[in-house]
């Protein structure tokens, strides 16, 4: 089985305009038999997106209505592929009401679902943490280090693991050293292996599959996947689950760098 577990749509306020059965055509082509829809669900109302442009996750009006696409086009294409309707559920440490609340309306109609963590809190004050290399220096400046962002990073990553998000909370934590997204533009070395093989652990325990992230490859100072392969080494050495993610966020994307994970999938 061949699988994409982690793909965006047009839906996505920050990606593409591509049609979703071009994605869907593009798999079957690559001999994809399974893949998941996971758009960035709607934030909480009463959570204010620090990025500029406020477009981290589609609005909640279009909930519905991504939910109806990718449900139409599951059963359009059911003979050829299977299409899962997912959803990418951010983590935002204070908000954890507010994401239960949403996990049990939303999640009896989903397939399938992400954990991902987005959004860091310093004082009173959220960061994207992937949002740019700027924001990224000012994240690090209000932790007081880069070393502090990265642990406040990896704190947060297993606070969601831990948390209490009820019954729909998602198996699947995605791309769990996203903050390795500008390693070579902050250019410190930062050994952060144990805080990586500890978040692991903590997967392995609360039994979480793991989202074998490929789109790091593809950012200019990252270079690598989230997390690294030898990390991923590591999880199948733990028994993680391990499911393969572009994060695909145009058609262009999808699929992309499968194939320096397919032996660690088999």
């Amino acid at each position: 089985m061949k699988r994409d577990g982690h793909i965006h749509t047009h839906f996505c306020p920050h990606g593409t305009k591509d049609s979703t059965e071009l994605y869907i055509e593009k798999a079957i082509k690559s001999g994809f038999t399974d893949i998941s829809f996971t758009e960035h669900a709607p934030l909480p109302s009463n959570f204010t997106d620090p990025t500029p442009m406020k477009d981290s996750s589609m609005r909640l009006e279009q909930l519905s209505p991504y939910m109806r696409e990718i449900n139409r086009l599951k059963a359009a294409y059911q003979q050829d592929i299977r299409i899962r309707v997912g959803l990418e559920i951010d983590f935002i440490a204070g908000y954890e009401k507010e994401i239960k609340f949403f996990l049990d309306e939303i999640g009896p109609s989903l397939d399938d679902a992400i954990l991902s963590v987005h959004f860091l809190k310093v004082g009173n004050q959220y960061y994207c943490a992937d949002y740019s290399k700027e924001v990224f220096a000012e994240l690090a400046d209000a932790s007081g280090s880069v070393e502090a962002a990265y642990k406040l990073y990896y704190d947060t990553v297993k606070a969601s693991i831990q948390a209490d998000l009820g019954q729909f909370k998602p198996k699947r934590i995605g791309h769990p050293t996203l903050i390795h997204k500008f390693q070579l533009a902050h250019g410190e070395t930062i050994d952060d292996s144990p805080q990586v093989q500890h978040v692991l652990q903590s997967m392995k325990k609360a039994g979480c599959e793991l989202d074998v992230n490929g789109a790091g490859f593809s950012k200019p100072d990252c270079l690598e996947a989230y997390p690294p392969l030898s990390f991923i080494e590591y999880a199948k050495s733990l028994g993680i689950p391990l499911v393969f993610g572009s994060d695909a966020h145009n058609v262009n994307g999808l699929h992309k760098h499968y194939e320096k994970f397919y032996t660690y999938l088999s």
